[in-house]
């Protein structure tokens, strides 16, 4: 199966589909800057050791709460002055979601990577908001879609003159409160551009919790081996000390003091997906 020989630029020295895996993880929202150096400093330094090029992530609102009276934000404007310290302390490269047009060119300003929600990826004038700044724009691929019309959601961002764009996985609805994978969608997505998989969704149990959402954390080793092993670009992971503490999506979270190891298992299957990815049937 062919894939795009276009890579997603997200710094001068770090590029998405060129050879060397990228990781996007951090806390899921922003809550307070300690939170985000304690796992950012963490997660730096064991992808460094282990050979990823490291962005870090966090919200900087959770706009798709299930219920209004879950945590949101601790507001636009100190969440980005988070991110800009923790991207400067840290001479790390940042990624953070959009969900209105209007955000792309104040966010862009801050971060080096604007993600599109999965619920948004079709939303034509927030594809092209984002691809006009000139930033990469990393899309999740709707729960709803298929993988193979992901390719329009590119072609739109790709329309602006914006090249810098990949594909993020994260599994499918299956009846109420519940995602599965499908990893044929991911050599599918990755012949229109670089692809993402996003652990920590694909074992997310959307408003499964009376109001909010659960996971199958146990799930996320399986899952995250064998969507490495199918010669993928880049791996989407949030993590937390305390992910029962976690103000956002806990259920799902990697707990900080398990990432060196999740994280060197992932290595192994990721090396061998790339040894084999040209091999056809």
């Amino acid at each position: 199966m062919k894939r795009s020989n276009i890579p997603m630029h997200i710094t001068e020295h770090i590029v998405l589909g060129n050879g060397k895996p990228v990781l996007f993880a951090g806390p899921c929202a922003v809550e307070s800057f300690d939170i985000c150096m304690e796992i950012g400093s963490k997660v730096k330094e064991i992808a460094n050791r282990l050979g990823f090029s490291y962005v870090f992530k966090a919200s900087f609102d959770k706009a798709n709460r299930t219920s209004s009276s879950s945590f949101r934000s601790i507001g636009m404007d100190k969440s980005l002055e988070v991110l800009q310290r923790v991207g400067k302390e840290l001479q790390v490269p940042l990624v953070t979601d959009i969900h209105e047009s209007y955000q792309a060119a104040e966010v862009s300003e801050v971060v080096d990577v604007l993600q599109i929600p999965a619920f948004l990826c079709r939303q034509t004038d927030l594809l092209l908001a984002a691809g006009e700044t000139g930033k990469a724009v990393k899309i999740k691929r709707g729960q709803f879609m298929a993988p193979e019309d992901m390719q329009y959601a590119v072609s739109k961002v790709r329309s602006t003159g914006n090249n810098n764009v990949c594909l993020t996985e994260r599994g499918f609805s299956l009846g109420y409160h519940n995602l599965v994978v499908d990893m044929r969608g991911l050599p599918i997505m990755r012949q229109f551009a670089p692809v993402v998989f996003d652990i920590t969704h694909s074992v997310q149990q959307p408003g499964g919790m009376a109001g909010s959402s659960g996971g199958q954390r146990e799930f996320a080793p399986f899952l995250a081996r064998a969507a490495a092993a199918t010669g993928i670009d880049g791996f989407f992971i949030e993590t937390h000390p305390e992910p029962a503490k976690a103000l956002s999506d806990g259920p799902n979270l990697i707990p900080l003091h398990k990432m060196d190891g999740f994280l060197t298992m992932l290595l192994e299957s990721w090396t061998l997906g790339q040894k084999y990815q040209d091999f056809e049937v």
